[in-house]
Parts: C-alpha cells; structure tokens; sequence
C-alpha cells in the first residue's frame, strides 16, 4: 500500500457499495487498484498518462472513472457511505452549512464539445452536464464554483456545480435538494437538516420562504439594503429576520470542509473538460473524506 492509497479499514468500508463484475472477461477486476490510482491523481492532479504503472493502464483508471462518473455509480457510493456513517450516528444533523468556493479551470479544461456522455447502457442519475459545461469567465480567466452543504462534523453532504459567476443565493435550495441520505433499515431519505446556516450571500425572501416551508431553521445575517428596505416599508415590510450569533460561529464548519475538499490539487484546479467528470472528481474527494472518519 503506498502513500495515500485506501487504508484496509477504509476499503472495507467501501467495497460492500462497489458495482460487482458484469459481462465476460472481468471487466470490473482490479477494483482497489483502480481507484488508489483515480484517488493518486486526484491528489496530485497529474494527467492521466502520467499514472504511475503499479496502477495498472492509465486508459483503464480513466475510463472507469469517466463512465463511473456519467452514470451515477459515483453519486449513488457517495449516498451509501453517508447512510453507513447515518445509520452509526456519525452525521451532526444539527447545524448544516451552505458555502460556495471557486476553482480556477486549467487551460485544458476549455474547448470541449457541447454533447451528451456517450456511455452505454441506461443511467439511472445522469451526472450534471450542460452546454456551457460549467465554465465561467471573469477577471482570472475561465472558473467553475463549487455550492456546497456540510454537516457538523465538516462532511459534504451535497453540492453542485456552476460556472464561476452564478451567484450563490439562487444554488441554496438546488443544493439543499440534492441532500438525500438512504436509510438502511428502509423508509424514506433523510433530505431535511434541523438548522441551516449560511453567509449574506444567501439572504433572500425567496430563500427564507422556502426554509419557513420546510420547517427547517435558519442562521442567515441580513444584508444593509435589504434591511434598509424593509424598514422604509415600515410595517408592510414584515417582521426582522431571527439571528443567532451563537449559531453562526459554526459557519467556518463548512469552510473548513471546503479546505479539505481543495486539498486535492484536481479540485482545487479544474483539469476536467466535461462538468460531469469535474462533477465526479468532486465526488470522489467527498467519498475519501466520509472513508476517513
């Protein structure tokens, strides 16, 4: 096992989520090593032809990770290992924060064709993939922005990917759908956090209506015109928003989780062209960061 690789108590804890072996000609042998060598470059963020040899063929780590990251397989592992740490009781449903951080994309990740993933066969959650491929340009040159949510324990438990100048407020709630956490014993997902926290950035009467609706609580700051405003509408402009101040010191919980996330250098700089790709290597780094706890 070399630096870096699944550990024996990570890789039991993830082999039982693995897609077993289909078709003739073992196609889905070598599962550990392949993806110690997708894990190695998400790491070091080499080129795929750089993989070291003790991985195997680069052409096969890349294309496991590719088709894995098209179909789902990487969405639906990142869902079993939470209803694994869920079930244990490893999830702090108590205080849930919604960030964004932006990547900058590598000059290769630009140029790549506005067409679907062909990959074979039917996928059951077709990855993120539009046109414009999630890719923004600003000031710095092309960039793409993570939406992230994180529990307690500074875990991902959902993201989503935009070009780099979408603002955040309008990704609160798509981030907040894509929380959905099976349980094993059977019943409907947990998809509800008992307190959300987030920074100005999210404060809007869109956003506090649909908190309200779902009965989930909120720690969002007001920001000066919009409580200008509604204080020049006097009493039609409603009631002041609730804060609290001890709530929100846990706000750096989820920008903590964004600094491990960008410790892998192919997060922190976009080399994918394809956003679903990008989407699966984020997956992947959310993935080895659930294995660790």
């Amino acid at each position: 096992m070399g630096w870096g690789d699944l550990s024996d108590a990570e890789w039991a804890r993830l082999k039982p989520h693995l897609p077993r072996n289909v078709g003739r000609g073992g196609r889905w042998k070598s599962h550990r090593r392949v993806i110690n060598g997708i894990l190695f470059r998400q790491r070091t963020g080499i080129p795929w032809r750089d993989l070291p040899p003790r991985f195997g063929k680069w052409k096969t780590v890349y294309d496991r990770h590719r088709r894995w990251s098209a179909d789902g397989t990487w969405d639906r592992i990142l869902q079993a290992v939470q209803a694994d740490a869920d079930a244990e009781g490893r999830i702090d449903w108590t205080m849930v924060g919604v960030d964004s951080t932006s990547c900058r994309a590598h000059q290769h990740a630009a140029g790549a064709r506005a067409r679907p993933p062909s990959v074979p066969g039917r996928c059951s959650r077709p990855a993120q993939h539009r046109d414009d491929e999630a890719l923004g340009r600003s000031r710095g040159g092309l960039t793409c922005k993570i939406h992230l949510a994180s529990e307690g324990g500074r875990r991902p438990l959902a993201f989503v990917i935009t070009p780099g100048q979408w603002g955040d407020a309008p990704q609160l709630i798509p981030v907040l759908e894509r929380i959905r956490v099976p349980r094993p014993g059977g019943g409907h997902p947990r998809t509800r956090p008992d307190h959300v926290g987030g920074d100005k950035a999210y404060s809007s009467r869109r956003n506090r209506s649909y908190l309200r609706r779902r009965h989930i609580r909120h720690t969002i700051p007001e920001r000066k015109d919009q409580r200008a405003n509604r204080q020049r509408r006097g009493s039609a402009g409603g009631r002041p928003t609730g804060f609290d101040k001890t709530m929100y010191k846990r706000r750096n919980e989820v920008e903590r989780t964004i600094n491990q996330l960008k410790s892998f250098r192919a997060v922190a700089t976009r080399f994918d062209k394809r956003a679903y790709t990008f989407h699966g290597t984020v997956t992947v780094a959310a993935v080895r960061l659930w294995l660790r706890q």
